[in-house]
């Protein structure tokens, strides 16, 4: 549901360029979008899951290139910036935190951009766009560059909170790998590192949109441009978003190496362990199996009274044992 508020409100200073009220849908109304066509009023058109009748309207209506449509009909696109000297057409992406219904990380928005309106469509619902379209609605903008800016920089911050909840896992995951190493504490860091990789394959392609090809943008007929502030703006995150993005893989790897090495430490304890028990059993077994011999001098002459076996059998026993543990807590094992 949305007001409509097509009349373009002109700046009450001139200096500061043209101002606009931008309706905004999230539907299609084709009365009210010829209506703003043949008028020329910027408009923006919000499509949630749009349906194949959806996007065969938007081919009537905007003649949008086939290989614009064909892209629409099928997501899981590469971030791009295609140039069809009336519109352009850019796939974007933003991040969103998992829940029990929806394991996706990421969220992919195809946008048309022209001077006179600015579609955007995506299948997945997203918060972030819903709560710009609740603001920028009947809201006086200084340009139409303004509305992209808003919705582009929505995405873009989008992956904040994402990487922040990683940040606080990382560190979860660093003291549990020195606590208590598992397998659980490797599988989490494995899938945090399958979530990165996904994420920089998206950032990756749109920080170099903003660094090489939104000068497109500017080149589109009709669309009213400020200065580049608002870009460079979104660029910058960008960089920030890929920048923490490599810091948290190599903090990941770091953590691998810290799991492998703890793991290998407390195998080397446990061996160490052993060993100490098999010594400690060596001269026992040694002992035990001289007199444990059948031998008619050992049996007749070597031990035939209860004193002899106290003093040489088990005396020799413990005696065996004392001394080890001295040796072993000398050298600093025990």
């Amino acid at each position: 549901m949305s007001v409509d508020k097509s009349e373009p409100l002109e700046a009450e200073d001139p200096s500061r360029g043209v101002n606009l009220r931008v309706p905004c849908y999230d539907h299609i109304d084709e009365e009210r979008i010829r209506k703003h066509l043949e008028e020329d009023h910027f408009f923006w058109l919000d499509l949630e899951d749009p349906s194949e009748e959806d996007v065969m309207t938007l081919a009537r209506l905007f003649q949008f290139h086939p290989l614009a449509l064909e892209d629409v009909r099928n997501f899981n696109q590469r971030p791009k910036l295609d140039d069809y000297e009336n519109y352009a057409f850019l796939v974007f992406y933003g991040a969103h935190d998992r829940d029990a219904d929806d394991q996706d990380l990421l969220r992919e928005m195809h946008l048309f951009v022209s001077g006179g309106y600015l579609i955007t469509l995506h299948r997945e619902p997203l918060p972030v766009i819903d709560e710009q379209r609740d603001k920028i609605e009947g809201r006086v903008l200084h340009s139409e560059q303004f509305l992209i800016y808003r919705v582009l920089d929505a995405l873009t911050d989008s992956f904040f909170p994402v990487l922040g909840a990683m940040d606080d896992d990382i560190d979860r995951l660093e003291d549990g790998v020195i606590e208590r190493p598992d397998d659980e504490l490797l599988q989490e860091i494995f899938a945090l590192k399958r979530d990165l990789v996904s994420m920089r394959k998206v950032v990756t392609p749109q920080r170099d949109i903003f660094a090489r090809s939104i000068d497109q943008l500017a080149e589109l007929p009709g669309l009213q441009l400020d200065e580049r502030d608002y870009f460079r703006d979104i660029y910058d995150h960008l960089i920030r978003i890929s920048d923490l993005i490599d810091s948290y893989r190599d903090l990941l790897s770091g953590a691998t190496d810290l799991y492998l090495s703890t793991v290998a430490n407390r195998q080397n304890e446990v061996m160490k362990q052993l060993a100490v028990v098999a010594t400690i059993f060596l001269p026992l077994t040694f002992i035990t199996g001289f007199f444990g011999q059948n031998f008619a001098w050992l049996v007749r002459y070597g031990i035939n009274s209860e004193a002899e076996f106290w003093i040489f059998g088990i005396g020799g026993l413990v005696l065996s044992c004392v001394l080890l543990v001295l040796w072993f807590r000398r050298k600093g094992w025990a």
